[in-house]
C-alpha cells in the first residue's frame, strides 16, 4: 500500500507533483491548515503532513496523528511544529535548511544597504514631492567592519558576500572552527569583542535560551556608538523596547529587522522612528526560494517513507538512501538485540552499552543505537519507535554509551548489547550473515549461532543429560512445532542454553511445566518482530 500525504499549506504544483510522480499518494488541501479541527478531524489517515507556517503541528494535532511518520517543513523555521511532543510520539520533524539560505542572506544584505542609505525614508520623501537632498546622508559600506552573529549557513553567505564587498568580517560563532574562519575571510572573535569593533552587527542565529536578548540593553550599550543592527534572523533575538531607546539616543544610528518578537507584527516600539527599516519577515520570499523549499521538502518525505533514507531531520539521525539500504539489515539486528535484552528482564534499567565491532563500526551509530534503545524499550511501550526512543530513555534516567573497535574475532562484525540494572548485566551479541539475515552469535559469553524468528523460548540449565529430550517431549506433548534448535554452552558441565525457534506463540502453562520439572534456571517465551 503506497504512503499517504497531506499537504495543508500553499506548496507549488510542481512539488505535490514529485510525491505522485515518487508513488506517493497525495492529497493537496492548502487551506486546510489554518481550519485546526478540520485537520485533527482526518490526519490519523495519513503518514506525511508538508506544511509551510500556517498550519500549526501541536501536540493535540499529534495525538489524533495515530498514522503519522513524518512532518515536513517547507522552509527553515519549526515555530509552528511542536518537535517534542512529535519525537515522544515517533514522528520525525524534517525541515529544509538550505533552500532558502542564498535569498535570506540577500535579503541581510539589501536591508544593511537600505538602512546604510536610508533609502525607504529617502524614497517616501521624494515619491511626496519633496527634494530634500541634504537630509539623508548615508554611509558606505566599502571598509567598515560588519560582525556577524552566527557564521553557519546563511551567516557563512553572508559573510562571503561582504568580504566581497570589501568589508572587514567579524564572526562571533562558538561553533565556528579557525579553519572554516580562515576559508570565509573572517576573524572569528568572541561577543564582546565584535560588539565594541562593529560598525553593522547582523543576526544569523537561531532562537534558543542562549541566543534569546543577544542584544540585551547590556550588550547594545557594548557597542560603538553609530552602530546599525540587522536582524533577518529570528524575533526575540534583540530586546525591541532596548533598542528603541537606543536608536532615540543616537547610540545606535539605525536597525534594519525583517523579524519581530510577535508577528504578525502589528505594533512596535520601533515602527515610526525614522532610522528603522522594517520588512514583514521577507527574507524566505523571493520565487526561487519557495521554489526551493517545497521542491525539496516533497524529495525529502518521498525519500523517508519510500526508502527510510532521513535527510534534515530535527528529531533523527540523518540516514541517506545508500545508508539505508546497507544498513536495514544491522538496524534489523540492533533492534531484535534490543527486543532480547528488554524480555530478558523486569528490573529498572540503568544503562545500555552498546560496543560495535568491524565494519558496523563505520556506520551510522546514531541510527542504529536508536533501534537498539528502541527494541528494549517496546516491551513495555509497543509505541516506542527509532525517534521516540532516545527521548524515553532519556526521560527514564537510562544511560547509553558506544564503543567502536576494530574486528577482534570471527565474524567481519558485530554488535554486542550490555544492559545493566541494579542487580545483574546481561549481554547479548549479533551479526549480519551475506545473505542479510541477522544471527545471534553469543548470550551470556557463550557462544551460539541462532536464527532469530518470530516465536522463540530461551532456557538456562546445567549442562546434564537429558535437556534436549526435555524440551522436544514438552513441545511434542503441547503441540507445539519446533522449527529449529540452538544449543551452547561454557564448557562440559557447566552452564548451558538453549533456544528453540517455534511455529507459534507457547502457551504461558507449558513453560510452567518446564519449571515444575526443576531443570531449568530460567524459562522465557520471546516474540521478535521479523517482518
Amino acid at each position: 500500500m503506497a504512503p499517504r500525504v497531506l499537504v495543508s499549506d500553499e506548496l507549488s504544483e510542481t512539488a505535490v507533483q514529485i510525491f505522485r510522480d515518487r508513488g506517493v499518494e497525495v492529497d493537496y488541501m492548502p487551506k486546510l491548515g489554518k481550519d485546526k479541527d478540520a485537520l485533527a478531524a482526518i490526519i490519523d489517515q495519513y503518514d506525511g503532513l508538508a506544511i509551510r507556517s500556517a498550519t500549526k503541528v501541536t501536540d493535540k494535532l499529534l495525538a489524533a496523528a495515530t498514522n503519522l511518520k513524518v512532518v515536513g517543513r517547507a522552509g527553515i523555521g519549526v515555530d509552528n511544529v511542536d518537535i517534542p511532543a512529535a519525537s515522544k510520539k515517533g514522528v520525525i520533524v524534517m525541515n529544509t535548511p538550505f533552500g532558502n539560505s542564498i535569498t535570506t542572506a540577500e535579503h541581510a544584505i539589501a536591508m544593511m544597504f537600505a538602512v546604510a542609505r536610508q533609502l525607504p525614508e529617502a524614497n517616501a520623501s521624494t515619491q511626496a514631492g519633496k527634494w530634500e537632498k541634504s537630509r539623508f546622508m548615508g554611509v558606505e559600506l566599502f571598509n567598515k567592519t560588519l560582525g556577524v552573529i552566527g557564521a553557519g549557513n546563511i551567516g557563512g553567505i553572508v559573510c562571503n558576500r561582504a568580504v566581497g564587498l570589501h568589508m572587514k568580517v567579524v564572526a562571533y560563532d562558538p561553533f565556528l572552527s579557525d579553519e572554516r574562519a580562515k576559508t570565509l575571510g573572517v576573524t572569528k572573535v568572541e561577543l564582546d569583542e565584535l560588539l565594541h569593533r562593529a560598525d553593522f552587527i547582523t543576526l544569523h542565529v537561531p532562537l534558543t535560551d542562549k541566543t534569546r536578548n543577544i542584544l540585551s540593553a547590556e550588550n547594545l550599550a557594548k557597542t560603538k556608538k553609530g552602530v546599525r543592527i540587522i536582524n533577518c534572523a529570528r524575533g526575540g533575538l534583540v530586546d525591541e523596547a532596548a533598542l528603541a531607546v537606543a536608536l532615540k539616543s543616537g547610540h545606535v544610528a539605525g536597525a534594519a529587522l525583517d523579524v519581530f518578537e510577535v508577528e504578525p507584527a502589528t505594533e512596535s516600539p520601533l515602527f515610526n522612528l525614522p532610522n528603522v527599516v522594517c520588512t514583514p519577515h521577507l527574507g524566505a520570499s523571493t520565487t526561487e526560494a519557495q521554489e526551493n523549499v517545497a521542491l525539496q521538502v516533497a524529495e525529502q518525505m518521498s525519500d523517508y517513507l519510500l526508502t527510510g533514507a532521513v535527510s534534515n531531520a530535527l528529531n533523527m539521525p540523518n540516514v541517506t538512501a545508500e545508508e539505508a539500504a546497507v544498513m536495514g539489515p544491522w538496524i534489523k539486528l540492533a533492534s531484535h538485540l534490543g527486543a532480547f535484552i528488554g524480555q530478558m528482564t523486569e528490573e529498572p534499567i540503568k544503562a545500555i552499552n552498546i560496543l560495535y565491532d568491524g565494519t558496523v563500526a563505520g556506520m551510522n551509530l546514531a541510527a542504529l543505537n536508536s533501534a537498539v534503545i528502541a527494541g528494549v524499550l517496546k516491551t513495555q511501550n509497543p509505541d516506542v519507535n527509532l525517534v521516540s526512543a532516545p527521548i524515553v530513555a532519556k526521560d527514564k534516567g537510562i544511560q547509553v554509551s558506544t564503543t567502536r573497535q576494530d574486528k577482534t574475532g570471527t565474524f567481519d562484525a558485530y554488535i554486542k548489547v550490555t544492559m545493566v540494572t541494579e542487580k545483574r548485566e546481561r549481554s547479548v551479541a549479533g551479526t549480519c550473515f551475506s545473505d542479510g539475515k541477522p544471527r545471534f552469535i553469543q548470550i551470556k559469553g557463550i557462544n551460539i549461532d541462532a536464527e532469530i524468528g518470530e516465536h522463540m523460548l530461551y532456557t538456562t540449565n546445567d549442562d546434564v543429560p537429558g535437556i534436549i529430550g526435555l524440551l522436544g517431549m514438552t513441545m511434542s506433548k503441547n503441540n507445539v512445532n519446533i522449527a529449529n534448535f540452538t544449543l551452547g554452552r561454557e564448557g562440559i558441565g557447566k552452564q548451558a542454553i538453549a533456544i528453540l525457534y517455534l511455529d507459534q506463540v507457547i502457551d504461558p502453562k507449558v513453560l510452567e511445566t518446564l519449571e515444575s520439572t526443576g531443570m531449568f534456571q530460567s524459562v522465557k517465551a520471546l516474540q521478535f518482530d521479523v517482518a
